[in-house]
């Protein structure tokens, strides 16, 4: 089990910041075996389908660029222009080949770790150039697996390539009594076809070598759970902080609902457990909304700003815990509590005509309609 600098034991998956910061470092799975499995393929296959042509093209310059005739070979001058030439026409010959390879060297290592660039992966690191950690890595696992696919890549591509040109033997012994033209074909057929033949079984080191970057790259990336407390602590900081930002954040909550407690139309109280400011504008809301709520400290509170702005003030205990324990802030009461709100309403729309004073409540409000499954008991 891999372990950490303190000694304990990396036994976590990596948090996807740490995956982050790995793909930033440049650290991700890659399989050169992969790689090299999808060129050699490429360059097989490429040369089988494209071989034909580059051959002729190839040809053909050689032919008209270096065979003597009325060309002013005497012109000493002449010489590096047609040599440049050839060189251009061939290069273009080759085009085809050479974008193959670049498309999927470009491509193949994408595959299992993906595209990215790093300039920390490529910056010079004075700790690489350390004899006794290179020492250190020459004898390390992960150079001993190294060791073990190449055997297995020498030893299967050697065994593929003697089996294919071993079946191909008489073809082979009988080039001798062919034509140069016809030869140099069929040489050129048996090698591509002895490339291709050597590529296919390098897919038994590749596969593996594919899942098993992908389990050491998790394996290297591995935490430790005081890592991954260190990263939450730092991602959503620390604790004391978060609960001083939470009681700043419920204090603000807390004033700007004191601030809609002026605009309210009335307060239902219990009278001194639980406080409720209830809103309606018919022109504009559904139904009465619950401006601002609390209990017992708070609940006082709103009760002084109310008087302060002469806001009227309703003693109604059981509507006051039923839309306290069934309304959330800023939101309409439930259509249960619709008639017993309405008399409340109706009752302050009263004394606002009438001279009497709204804070003086003269009316028993404890037997309004209110549904049994909003009741709540007194607390």
């Amino acid at each position: 089990m891999a372990q950490s600098e303190g000694g304990q034991e990396r036994t976590e998956e990596a948090t996807p910041k740490k995956l982050r910061e790995a793909q930033e470092k440049g650290q991700v799975a890659r399989s050169r075996e992969l790689t090299t499995f999808l060129l050699l393929l490429a360059a097989g296959f490429g040369l089988l389908f494209l071989g034909g042509d580059v051959v002729a093209a190839i040809t053909k310059i050689m032919k008209e660029s270096f065979q003597f005739g009325d060309r002013p070979w005497q012109d000493a001058s002449a010489l590096p222009g047609v040599l440049m030439q050839a060189m251009l026409d061939s290069l273009w010959a080759l085009s085809p080949l050479l974008l193959l390879f670049f498309v999927v060297a470009l491509l193949a290592p994408g595959i299992l770790g993906g595209w990215l660039f790093s300039s920390e992966a490529v910056s010079l690191k004075w700790d690489r150039l350390d004899p006794i950690k290179g020492l250190g890595k020459i004898f390390a696992w992960r150079s001993l697996m190294e060791l073990v696919k190449a055997i297995a890549k020498f030893i299967l591509v050697a065994i593929a390539a003697g089996f294919w040109l071993w079946s191909e033997k008489w073809g082979i012994i009988g080039l001798g009594n062919q034509t140069i033209e016809y030869a140099l074909h069929r040489s050129g057929d048996i090698l591509i076809w002895s490339l291709i033949m050597a590529t296919f079984p390098l897919v038994l080191v590749a596969a593996p070598d594919v899942f098993f970057q992908k389990w050491d790259h998790g394996r290297q990336l591995k935490m430790t759970r005081q890592e991954i407390r260190e990263e939450n602590k730092d991602t959503e900081g620390n604790p004391e902080v978060r609960s001083k930002i939470k009681t700043i954040q419920r204090e603000l909550a807390r004033r700007r609902m004191m601030e809609e407690v002026p605009k309210a139309d009335v307060i239902i109280t219990n009278p001194t457990h639980y406080s409720v400011a209830l809103k309606y504008d018919q022109h504009k809301m559904g139904a009465p909304v619950v401006v601002a709520k609390g209990a017992d400290f708070i609940a006082l509170q709103i009760r002084n700003v109310a008087k302060l702005h002469k806001v009227p003030i309703v003693t109604a205990p059981p509507l006051a815990r039923a839309v306290y324990f069934s309304t959330e802030l800023n939101k309409e009461v439930p259509a249960g509590l619709y008639l017993a709100v309405a008399q409340i309403l109706a009752y302050v729309y009263q004394l606002k005509k009438s001279s009497l004073d709204p804070n003086v409540n003269n009316n028993n409000f404890d037997d309004l309609p209110i549904p049994d499954d909003m009741r709540v008991d007194d607390r």
